[in-house]
């Protein structure tokens, strides 16, 4: 099909839940993408943290084929060796003593959500869980309500009931809140993607975890987006010096595969008996088949390092451009492969994006004013080099049109 013919298909027979790039993508290797009349591009979006290990790579490739010739579904009628094998390595790599498996990040939410209230029912029937204001959590009714952001929630109010907010970063808040709130639960972002990669400050977590230790509160840290290597760390929490209670992670997961899970430790599995929750699909062997390669590799310490490493480099370089281009540029953050450059109004950061489109760059436009960008976790220093020229000439072109 040519592009034009794709697109009006896809506008007049799909439900119009977003606002698309008018771009089609037919192909990727690695960090590059081709679109239907043959264009290349560097994606640095990653499918929104999706592709860690970019596109069409070998053992996500060689895993898809392998095990969708021995059985695809079977249900969790039955033990599963796949699942078995990615539990066990993503319990022995983490805080976790149980693992339970979905398909995508909401849902992972929606499970945590109800581990936790389970969990308080128990302990005294707390049932409130302590959310933080510009968090994403998913979309569905649960995650959707402990989403902080107000714009997510227009046309589909009310929410459920036992969610509140405090300011992200603000841990005085959260103290002051469990003294006077029957708490069962705190779910926080290490980093707030979706609201345009604002990163707390060092201790933000541990002082978290300590008040809720204090308080006999469950901490939960939604890593859908930062977890598996994206900061440096193959989660984020391990730079804290802290552990969870309960970890969501989805998104590169399966390194395009649909793979969630929640990760516990024993002091809220062991209120979760058979028939507390469930699912069809989750844990399927074709998604943990493909998820246990995208793990075995992703922990990997040289690998790790590397993120790491890059990450500086990006930033150093990006905060260089910043200094020539003040007037649009207000700021460049991030940590590990995630990084946000804020611009001084949603206007110029949406022309930025569109010229780094049209020169071969694709990033994300995201909270209005921020360009997010989320490299492959073994990207190089070459293709960040071609990423920091597209952004320079676009932060030049757009300066001299203002």
């Amino acid at each position: 099909m040519k592009t034009d013919e794709i697109i009006s298909d896809v506008d007049t027979y799909i439900l119009g839940t977003y606002g698309r790039i008018p771009l089609t993508i037919r192909e990727g290797r690695g960090s590059w993408v081709w679109d239907n009349d043959g264009n290349k591009y560097l994606d640095f979006t990653t499918g929104i943290a999706v592709t860690n290990l970019g596109h069409s790579y070998s053992a996500l490739t060689e895993a898809i084929k392998n095990q969708s010739e021995k059985i695809i579904h079977t249900s969790n009628l039955f033990y599963l060796e796949p699942q078995a094998k990615l539990a066990k390595m993503l319990v022995e790599n983490s805080f976790a003593d149980k693992v339970f498996f979905c398909n995508t990040g909401t849902e992972a939410v929606e499970g945590a959500i109800k581990f936790a209230r389970k969990w308080g029912s128990e302990n005294g029937g707390k049932y409130k869980i302590l959310s933080t204001m510009g968090s994403f959590h998913g979309r569905t009714f649960g995650a959707l309500s402990a989403t902080g952001s107000s714009k997510y929630h227009e046309g589909f109010k009310p929410m459920l009931e036992g969610f509140d907010f405090v300011p992200y970063g603000d841990a005085e808040s959260v103290a002051d809140y469990v003294k006077t709130a029957d708490l069962c639960a705190i779910i926080v972002e290490p980093i707030q993607g979706e609201n345009g990669v604002i990163v707390p400050e060092s201790g933000y977590l541990k002082e978290l975890r300590s008040i809720c230790n204090e308080n006999d509160v469950l901490l939960i840290l939604d890593e859908i987006q930062v977890g598996m290597g994206r900061t440096g760390t193959l989660f984020a929490y391990e730079q804290e010096g802290i552990e969870p209670d309960i970890m969501t992670l989805a998104k590169g997961l399966g390194g395009g595969v649909p793979c969630g899970a929640v990760l516990l430790n024993n002091k809220v599995a062991e209120k979760i008996k058979p028939g507390s929750h469930g699912t069809t699909f989750g844990g399927n062997p074709l998604a943990v088949s493909c998820a246990f390669e995208i793990l075995n590799t992703i922990k990997n310490k040289e690998l790790l390092s590397s993120v790491t490493e890059l990450g500086h480099y990006f930033k150093e370089k990006l905060n260089q451009i910043q200094s020539e281009y003040t007037d649009l540029v207000s700021g460049v953050r991030g940590k590990g492969l995630i990084v946000g450059i804020e611009f001084s109004s949603a206007e110029k950061a949406k022309k930025t994006i569109d010229k780094t489109i049209s020169e071969g760059l694709l990033t994300i436009h995201t909270a209005g004013n921020v360009m997010r960008i989320l490299p492959p976790l073994n990207t190089n220093r070459e293709e960040i080099d071609f990423a920091l020229e597209i952004i320079n000439k676009s932060l030049k072109e757009v300066h001299s049109d203002a």
